[in-house]
């Protein structure tokens, strides 16, 4: 599984020839770099809906003629959009081609801001991703909340991409507790320094973690990773 950064929380997964994005937001994210017209996936995989998740969902999946595959309030939207849509919802998993996904619980909120309105975007969710033979938990948005234990405990986790931004999410020290309930040995931190209310030092928080015999990797925007 080969994991690339793309700012934010969007994180491009490959794996066996297979590739889906998770939350592009890239059009407007300052740490992106990345246009959505160079986007070549399978599927496009959400969490939740706010915008800074959401991004560039329509364009990249109408490009490459391929699923969208969210929480389903949110994937009707897509469809009402033009696109194909999966609806899946909490608990529930499914195996694609080349790909398995599993929604966890997140504890946030989710809608879309439009110009002439705001969309209910269902519930907020992490996702379980599962490409050859290796897992990746996208936590998502997400408040620290004790079940993560029992996501740990059930699923073996190759790595943890966990928010750390605060304000709007745990911040740093929530998330060193969440890695830990977690159990992965590797955590990929995400959702900082985009904004100035969510400015953190990602370097601190990855020492924090090597104390608990985690490994926390800072990836650089478009820096890549092997699981």
């Amino acid at each position: 599984m080969k994991i690339t950064y793309l700012g934010h929380s969007a994180l491009l997964v490959e794996s066996e020839g297979k590739s889906v994005i998770i939350d592009p937001f890239l059009t407007g994210n300052p740490n992106s770099g990345v246009k959505p017209a160079d986007i070549k996936v399978d599927a496009v995989l959400l969490t939740h809906a706010h915008n800074d998740h959401f991004g560039d969902t329509i364009g990249i999946a109408k490009a490459n003629d391929c699923p969208v595959v969210a929480p389903v309030e949110l994937a009707n939207y897509c469809v009402e959009q033009g696109v194909t849509a999966v609806g899946m919802n909490i608990g529930g998993s499914h195996q694609f081609d080349g790909f398995k996904v599993k929604y966890t619980l997140a504890f946030h909120s989710s809608s879309l801001t439009l110009d002439d309105r705001v969309v209910y975007g269902g519930e907020p969710a992490g996702i379980l991703l599962t490409m050859g033979g290796k897992t990746l938990y996208h936590a998502g948005d997400t408040a620290l909340f004790g079940d993560m234990k029992i996501i740990g405990e059930l699923n073996r986790i190759d790595i943890a991409a966990l928010p750390i931004g605060d304000f709007f999410t745990m911040g740093p020290e929530d998330a060193r507790i969440a890695a830990q309930w977690i159990g992965a040995p590797k955590v990929l931190p995400l959702h900082y320094d985009t904004f100035p209310a969510i400015e953190q030092d990602v370097e601190a928080f990855c020492a924090a973690l090597k104390e608990d015999g985690i490994e926390g990797i800072a990836l650089g925007n478009r820096d890549s990773l092997e699981v």
